[in-house]
């Protein structure tokens, strides 16, 4: 267990994880996981941060570059550090954070598409201050959070046809989870129309948990199982058992069992008390 300050944001590039990272900041557990598709030789194209601002503020994100396209990696190690450069740079202007996390995004934006290879990155953020949350997100990374009592407090909607029609009532979630589009994705950070969707303030409750991850979480386990698995118990541990089942299920098919190989990068918080 480490104690995170506002000096040492915690990277995490592309990098694999032997075991789940933990710390505390300002009354806020954090809890963090990444890995490469299991067998995959080139590198995890997944990157992570989480960026403690002051010591009541504090930015999460998660960034998963595009598989098929060149430079997945490079594009989500970008974004990732520009939303960071973005926050750190301004940090004692006093200046949103929802300001500098979307300036952050946007030079990202450019960024990318500067490389000239085609990438692009799916990204997930979630801003925390003083009790509240806000997620942003770009493609089909996920911002979740549960109370402790299993009641599912906030999802995001992923930025793709087959989440869209989730959202809509079209398809059912066992529908989504086994549909032949579900890897489509319609809005990424590296295009000339990337849309920044911001959700609304939540006031965290006791022991309510925020989940931020790659679609390798979301396309292996059902909402529910992530909820049951992550809303009690240490966050390190519950986490650990999430990650564990999920990569099991990556690594031996069963049938009717989600069943999707993939990059797969997890950051969860509580907040351990109530804060005004």
């Amino acid at each position: 267990m480490t104690t995170c300050s506002p000096d040492s944001p915690t990277l995490l590039l592309a990098r694999d994880s032997d075991e789940v990272v933990s710390g505390t900041f300002a009354g806020l557990q954090i809890a963090a996981w990444s890995r490469a598709k299991p067998g995959r030789e080139s590198p995890n194209e997944d990157s992570a941060a989480v960026i403690p601002v002051d010591d009541q503020s504090a930015v999460m994100i998660v960034a998963d570059g595009l598989g098929g396209l060149r430079g997945g990696h490079q594009a989500s190690n970008l974004a990732v550090r520009l939303v960071a450069d973005s926050i750190f740079a301004a940090r004692d202007t006093r200046l949103p954070l929802r300001a500098l996390i979307l300036d952050g995004l946007e030079r990202a934006n450019q960024a990318i598409k500067d490389l000239g290879i085609g990438a692009a990155t799916t990204i997930a953020a979630v801003e925390w201050r003083n009790g509240e949350i806000r997620p942003y997100h770009v493609g089909d990374s996920m911002v979740m959070t549960t109370g402790q009592r299993g009641r599912l407090r906030m999802q995001t909607v992923s930025h793709s046809p087959v989440g869209f029609a989730v959202e809509y009532g079209l398809l059912n979630e066992l529908e989504a989870m086994h549909h032949e589009e579900r890897h489509l994705v319609s809005n990424v950070v590296g295009t000339d129309d990337m849309r920044i969707e911001l959700g609304p303030p939540l006031r965290l409750a006791h022991y309510d948990t925020v989940l931020l991850a790659s679609d390798g979480l979301f396309d292996n386990l059902y909402t529910d199982e992530i909820v049951e698995l992550i809303r009690k118990g240490p966050l390190a541990r519950s986490l650990s058992k999430l990650v564990t089942i999920a990569q099991e299920r990556m690594t031996n098919p069963v049938e009717g069992v989600p069943c999707k190989p993939d990059d797969m990068t997890v950051i969860a918080l509580r907040q351990s008390r109530q804060r005004k």
